[in-house]
């Protein structure tokens, strides 16, 4: 029976907006957290009832001088923002959004030589209200503004989105923030794009939310529509049964405005299907020259605007030799609409493998070994080769060789030797997200793919953690990891931890290669003395060098 039949005889469509649990548990203390993460359905339809604050909120920041919208936060409570930031952008005279989703402390100061406090705020969020990384952030920047105003002002100048009650909300009231924009319970971060966490900071960049909303309404009442018909449905059904026959590998390929959406839908894709030993690992094609002739375990889903003709016809030229699904966009503005389509076809992709879609077991289990490696109750594996000053690891499923490497070209050829048919490589990098650091990493990965077969992966940490991270411990041992980290000096003090920045920074890179090593992957960490370009671009170098063989 096809996947579509299968949603058919389920009722699928109706019981998810129905929200029944039962579709994907049938134990029934089972389903209640699910249907705590089942309020996502009709966040269109709401989003017309929330603009008249959302428009009052941005003409004030406006009159206040904003220049500058830095948002604090990570996974779901992010990516949204990012990707209307950069699909979209700001309105003219607004402020430019800023999304910091990283504790790297060359990251935060590079963003600090840029700000003027006095022209500059903050949107803080997180759904649970207790993740480390935004309220580390936000302790850091709070200081910094309150170094330059009065804490009242400071306090101002920070904007909350978090679930109601959260201990986020309570800490806005000790602490004098400006307001707290409530995020409905009952959604789950990665499935959250149309409620405040994503329209909040779309409206404070002066997008047109009435177009933005009314595309997404559009397809809000479409994935509600008979299967045959159901835009969300047909596409789960063609991920689903390319999935079945081997191609586990969903390669997304986009007009180049539309790449940061690749990102949020690797998030959605890795962590809501990613456990139980399943998955479809989400491949974000990088490479400005896009690549033919894929393996047997790829299927592609191109997302192009109507008139990038060049896409069209590469997507055409693939398609004789891999299966090629098309998404068209008219314009910036469709991206609401592709957020709906694709929540739906990810949580009904969920059913169809029978993978509960929305809970992140792995995600946990690495935020508890971070917390552990910061406060001395665990370490990471100890480094057993030195090479003037990088420090490399051999961790997990991936033993380290008996004759000791010659250089770090031998050393790297350990790791990518054990790459067979299936298997895919993620560079996991904790790494600024600049241009000149990571296309060398880029240029290197492609290499890699080209030489090895194998897709590759460049994740930035703690950013996947987030995101891809669920899928490499809990989906299905096929993946190689390269772990990236530096020992530079740059660092933060964190009002009222006993930890630093350039410590927790450095323990999430550590605790993701515990939780990883658990799993019995084959993990690799080169820990470089610095992350100056130089570095990065030599050891990309190295990388090439080592897939040759």
């Amino acid at each position: 029976m096809d996947a579509l039949q299968r949603l058919i005889e389920a009722d699928a469509i109706d019981r998810l907006n129905g929200r029944d649990a039962s579709l994907y548990c049938e134990n029934f203390d089972d389903r209640i957290p699910i249907v705590q993460r089942m309020g996502w359905t009709d966040l269109a339809t709401k989003a017309s009832g929330r603009m008249a604050l959302l428009d009052n909120l941005m003409k004030a920041m406006v009159e206040e001088g904003a220049d500058d919208l830095v948002l604090l936060g990570m996974g779901g409570s992010s990516l949204a923002p990012l990707v209307f930031s950069r699909v979209i952008g700001s309105g003219p005279r607004m402020p430019r959004l800023h999304v910091l989703d990283t504790t790297s402390p060359l990251a935060v100061k590079s963003l600090l030589d840029t700000l003027d406090p006095n022209r500059t705020f903050f949107i803080l969020a997180s759904k649970s209200g207790n993740t480390v990384e935004p309220l580390s952030l936000y302790a850091v920047f709070r200081q910094w503004m309150e170094s330059a105003m009065p804490r009242p002002a400071a306090g101002r100048r920070f904007i909350v989105i978090t679930d109601p009650g959260s201990p986020l909300e309570k800490l806005r009231q000790r602490e004098l923030m400006r307001v707290t924009l409530a995020a409905p319970a009952t959604v789950g971060g990665r499935y959250s794009a149309l409620s405040m966490f994503g329209l909040a900071p779309a409206a404070l960049l002066g997008i047109d939310m009435p177009t933005l909303v009314a595309r997404a309404q559009e397809m809000e009442r479409a994935c509600k529509a008979p299967a045959e018909k159901n835009p969300g449905a047909l596409l789960a059904a063609w991920i689903t049964e390319r999935y079945e026959s081997g191609r586990d590998k969903l390669t997304l390929v986009c007009s180049p405005t539309l790449r940061s959406f690749g990102l949020w839908i690797e998030q959605l894709m890795a962590e809501s299907i990613g456990k139980d030993g399943k998955g479809i690992v989400p491949v974000v094609e990088q490479s400005t020259s896009i690549p033919t002739g894929y393996g047997s375990d790829r299927a592609v889903i191109v997302i192009r605007f109507a008139d990038d003709d060049e896409l069209h016809t590469w997507s055409k030229a693939a398609a004789s030799d891999t299966p090629v699904f098309e998404l068209v966009l008219n314009d910036t503005y469709d991206i609401g609409v592709e957020f709906l389509r694709w929540e739906y076809a990810v949580a009904l992709t969920g059913f169809l493998l029978g993978v509960n879609p929305f809970d992140e077991p792995n995600v946990t289990e690495a935020k508890k070994a971070t917390m552990a490696i910061l406060a001395g109750e665990s370490s990471a594996p100890r480094a057993s080769l030195d090479f003037d000053g990088t420090w490399i690891t051999f961790a997990g499923g991936l033993s380290a060789p008996k004759t000791q490497p010659a250089n770090r070209v031998e050393a790297l050829k350990e790791l990518l030797g054990t790459v067979k048919e299936g298997d895919y490589i993620a560079i996991l990098a904790y790494l600024p997200e600049e241009k000149r650091l990571l296309m060398p990493l880029r240029t290197a990965s492609k290499h890699m793919a080209d030489a090895t077969g194998a897709p590759v992966c460049l994740e930035l940490g703690p950013r996947y953690l987030h995101s891809t991270g669920q899928l490499h411990k809990g989906g299905p041992n096929t993946g190689v990891f390269l772990v990236l980290t530096t020992r530079d000096h740059t660092d933060f003090e964190i009002p009222r931890q006993d930890f630093r920045l350039a410590a927790l920074h450095r323990a999430q890179a550590e605790g993701d290669i515990v939780t990883l090593a658990a799993h019995d992957r084959r993990v690799m960490r080169v820990d470089l003395p610095g992350a100056s370009p130089h570095e990065i671009a030599m050891l990309a170098d190295d990388l090439m060098a080592a897939a040759n063989d």
